[in-house]
């Protein structure tokens, strides 16, 4: 007889979580009534159910382990949304559409992630097919693109599935979801309310805000799995808030994204006949003083990479004097401006484990 097929959910991938939750969060007791338990549903079923205490605290561990995050300080305060009985995509759209109100909090964001169902044994979990929950579209009109090159593909899958765009230059994804891997995606415009935007202008210079530039204020990641003791959740979208330097230094600087160097230079005077002269760096740090003063003057939440680095820290800190290792991807963690000018770029740390859960994952193809 053939050996039978492993169980859907890693059992020693759920004990060691079982053990971790309990181990860490002493009024739960100790972890061996439930192990038992969690072993047994792995044995009949394949997998198990977390409870709502083990969820909340297994995506809150997923942040604390994030390598390229620099903004865990504040892990304990994610908000987690349970949403693990939403299934169908009406549903999870809806679900999406309210994370973003509930995150974007007229302005002062909050840290939340919505879990969605998860992959069962047979029965894989719906996807969102977008990068984040609100990006814009790129188009490609005349052999050039208008708007985010890095929105083109999916605006091109929208427009494939039936949506209409203005290619305009800002203009936001709708949020396309697929519920089963043989399933045409459907598409959903979102709605007015669920899109924070912060209009770009310059303390000093009145010509900045002609340049019709802007940038919405939720970072909501949904392309990737939370994992949670062998649990896979491939629907949960989770946004903390901006560092200037994503907008400033990245999205709007990057050659293969708006790539604004260029016009904020020539706006500015400066000499672009050679790299000698530094225009780049120059232009970038007013984009980057544009971005924090806009948020700003829009009482919506943004970080410095000042400040980000120093709370970064303070979290390593306090890890330290909890005995438990803060892994961190150095790339990731020095920020692209004036990175030796923040704390964190002069040490090292520990390394990255890439096996470690509870963990933000990228996603499995269907």
């Amino acid at each position: 007889m053939p050996p039978a097929p492993p169980p859907f959910t890693d059992p020693d991938q759920a004990a060691e979580f079982i053990r971790q939750f309990h181990r860490e969060q002493p009024a739960a007791g100790g972890p061996e009534p439930r192990l038992r338990a969690v072993l047994d549903e792995i044995d009949r079923t394949g997998s198990y159910l977390h409870t709502p205490a083990e969820l909340a605290y297994g995506a809150r561990l997923a942040w604390r382990n994030a390598a390229r995050c620099i903004g865990r300080l504040y892990w304990r305060s994610l908000v987690v949304r349970d949403l693990r009985h939403l299934s169908s995509a009406d549903d999870i759209a809806t679900g999406c559409f309210e994370h973003l109100r509930t995150a974007g909090n007229g302005g002062r964001i909050r840290p939340v992630v919505s879990v969605f169902a998860p992959d069962r044994p047979g029965r894989p979990a719906a996807r969102i097919l977008n990068q984040q929950l609100v990006r814009y579209a790129g188009h490609r009109v005349d052999g050039a693109v208008v708007g985010d090159p890095a929105g083109a593909v999916l605006a091109a899958r929208a427009r494939d599935l039936g949506w209409k765009c203005a290619e305009d230059r800002f203009e936001v994804l709708p949020l396309i979801i697929q519920e089963r891997p043989d399933e045409r995606p459907v598409w959903y415009g979102l709605p007015d309310d669920t899109t924070l935007e912060v209009p770009l202008s310059h303390p000093r210079y009145e010509w900045f805000a002609k340049l019709g530039l802007r940038w919405y204020a939720v970072p909501a990641i949904s392309d990737m799995t939370l994992e949670i003791g062998g649990v896979r959740y491939p629907t949960a979208p989770f946004n903390g808030w901006y560092m200037g330097t994503e907008i400033g230094a990245r999205n709007l600087a990057d050659a293969d994204r708006y790539d604004m160097l260029g016009t904020v230079a020539e706006r500015l005077g400066l000499d672009t006949s050679s790299d000698r002269t530094l225009w780049r760096d120059r232009a970038l740090i007013e984009l980057n003083i544009a971005v924090l003063h806009s948020f700003q003057e829009a009482g919506v939440t943004i970080a410095d990479h000042h400040t980000e680095s120093e709370r970064f820290l303070k979290h390593v800190a306090q890890e330290k004097r909890l005995g438990r290792p803060t892994p961190a991807d150095w790339s990731w963690i020095v920020p692209p401006v004036s990175g030796g000018l923040t704390p964190v770029y002069h040490r090292y740390y520990d390394p990255v484990d890439p096996d470690q859960r509870p963990a933000f994952v990228s996603r499995e193809p269907w």
